[in-house]
């Protein structure tokens, strides 16, 4: 499942090299130059945005402000020279998710960009919906009741090991890192319900 970014920069060198590691690392990159090319993107599907906020035409802080106000919550991440306290208050209170101080740092990048990701539904874009088997169902289910793998495993009449097993792979399905958030995923995307 490849994941959409927008990337909002206006330094052609600094979009360049992030598009390039971003490409790496195996997202699709959409590129705006200014805030107002910024501003006509956000409507379209990305899972999260990496914005300067020292734009021409709109900044950064004007862009995250246009799209909260849309009811968007698609990750948000500013990069930025100017890390101030008061740009980070005003960031936070509209709603910014997370900085990149520059120079960018692109392993602490990859790392900001992961994590707010995982925070949030599988890719916007993806016309493929994941699917579960009776049993990873039956497994998930009790996820959400709080039960360990042990405790799992005794209600279903199966291994602790094949309990895990089917944790693991909805987990990756749903390109999350924990069972929690897997199980609030399937309820979130209605493969299951609470």
């Amino acid at each position: 499942m490849t994941r959409r970014i927008l990337c909002i920069e206006d330094d052609p060198d600094i979009a360049e090299l992030t598009n390039e590691v971003l490409a790496e690392a195996g997202f699709r990159v959409d590129l705006a130059i200014t805030g107002m090319q910024g501003l006509a993107r956000l409507g379209e599907a990305h899972d999260a945005i990496l914005c300067d906020i020292d734009l021409p035409g709109l900044s950064g802080l004007e862009l995250l402000r246009a799209l909260r106000k849309t009811g968007s919550r698609t990750p948000f991440v500013l990069l930025t020279a100017f890390a101030g306290r008061e740009n980070q208050i005003e960031a936070r209170q509209l709603g910014c998710d997370d900085f990149v101080a520059k120079p960018i740092d692109f392993e602490l990048l990859l790392a900001v960009l992961h994590n707010v990701l995982q925070r949030t539904a599988p890719a916007v874009g993806d016309t493929e919906r994941p699917t579960l088997t009776e049993r990873e169902r039956e497994v998930l289910a009790r996820v959400v009741e709080g039960k360990s793998s042990v405790a799992i495993a005794a209600l279903l009449g199966i291994s602790e090991r094949t309990v895990n097993f089917h944790v693991d792979r909805v987990m990756r399905k749903l390109n999350v890192t924990t069972r929690t958030q897997a199980a609030i995923t399937c309820v979130r995307l209605g493969l299951m319900s609470a």
